[in-house]
């Protein structure tokens, strides 16, 4: 269950401790949403040439999507967005003193997602 996608500007690929991150995050999932940790999966996808407003340069953005089954609150859902945040401050230094854009997303997985997992 959740799916969490993680978009981060390529030039924070050395000042993000991703694995770090991924496994907090994952601890704050299953506290917060009540999901089991082996079913946490986060992917991570490097992106290039951020632009903030009319600024190409200067800027590093993250971007983290979590997807949950339905049936959690808003409030649970704004503390679990709440708590990424916090978890992307303390695992990305932003280098070349960029500015970093940091936001979250949290929406319901649509009724017709399915999983296999298997060999």
């Amino acid at each position: 269950m959740p799916q969490i996608t993680v978009d981060y500007s390529e030039r924070l690929a050395d000042g993000f401790d991703r694995p770090a991150f991924a496994r907090d995050l994952h601890m704050a999932v299953v506290e917060i949403a009540a999901a089991k940790p082996l079913a946490c999966k986060t992917r991570f996808r490097r992106t290039e040439d951020p632009v903030v407003g009319p600024d190409t340069e200067g800027h590093a953005l993250v971007h983290v999507h979590i997807a949950l089954l339905a049936g959690r609150t808003d409030e649970t859902k704004a503390r679990l967005a709440e708590a990424a945040l916090d978890l992307l401050r303390q695992h990305v230094k932003p280098a070349d003193g960029r500015t970093l854009h940091a936001s979250v997303e949290i929406r319901d997985l649509d009724p017709s997602y399915r999983k296999f997992e298997g060999e």
